[in-house]
């Protein structure tokens, strides 16, 4: 058994509960902490106030938190989805994705890194997606998705930076999982180009690329299979 807590945000979603259960099944962590709205701590990512209540709450954790791992994300509603073209482009829309996608997670860093330890290892994790990469881009379109994830993406590589000077040994990154079987890819269903996985194995994956991960690897992004994301 460890000695320390992993805090996993949006633990109800397919991929946050699929995450939460493998780290309960591998004994590398003494408690393994599952937030979302409705938790006995309620989070509410679009809420700075529940985000830091619940960090002021976890302060206390005995044994320490080493590992935060943001499950959260938007592509789709019930009522919008993806743009395919500019003539789409809703500002409410763009909006909701930027908080969701990015000011969200970056709020989970600003007040959960402050309790993590000063010393030793620790990692802080956020999903992202190939498709937030500016230089992999060649299809176009999705724009509210693609712009949000890649300003999560340079908030990773920001945050990175600055925490490597309060703990050296601090891992900060981004995980693309691919295309994994949960409500969030439910319309994509039919899409032969998109290889799909189960969360539980999206899970496994994506635990596995980051129990490798070293120091000198914070501020990147990483699929499911180690790969590197391009910028």
């Amino acid at each position: 058994m460890g000695e320390s807590s992993a805090v996993i945000i949006g633990a109800r979603g397919g991929i946050g509960a699929a995450l939460a259960d493998a780290l309960e099944q591998d004994k590398n962590y003494a408690q393994v902490l599952r937030l979302h709205r409705e938790s006995d701590q309620p989070l509410d990512i679009l809420d700075e106030a529940s985000i830091a209540a619940a960090a002021a709450s976890l302060s206390a954790t005995h044994p320490p938190i080493s590992l935060v791992i943001v499950a959260t994300g938007l592509l789709h509603s019930d009522q919008k989805g993806p743009e395919k073209s500019l003539r789409e482009l809703d500002p409410n829309w763009m909006i909701e994705n930027f908080r969701i996608n990015a000011v969200g997670p970056a709020l989970v860093g600003k007040h959960f890194l402050p309790i993590m330890a000063k010393q030793g290892p620790i990692c802080f994790a956020a999903l992202s997606a190939r498709v937030g990469s500016i230089s992999d881009n060649r299809l176009g379109g999705w724009h509210s998705y693609r712009a949000s994830k890649s300003a999560l993406n340079m908030l990773i590589r920001n945050i990175a930076i600055e925490w490597q000077r309060k703990n050296p040994q601090s891992v900060v990154v981004g995980l693309h999982p691919g295309t994994v079987e949960t409500a969030l890819s439910a319309p994509f269903k039919g899409n032969p180009a998109h290889e799909r996985f189960t969360p539980s194995c999206a899970a496994r994956d994506m635990l596995s690329v980051l129990h490798g991960l070293k120091p000198e690897q914070s501020g990147q992004i990483f699929a499911y299979d180690g790969s590197l994301v391009a910028p």
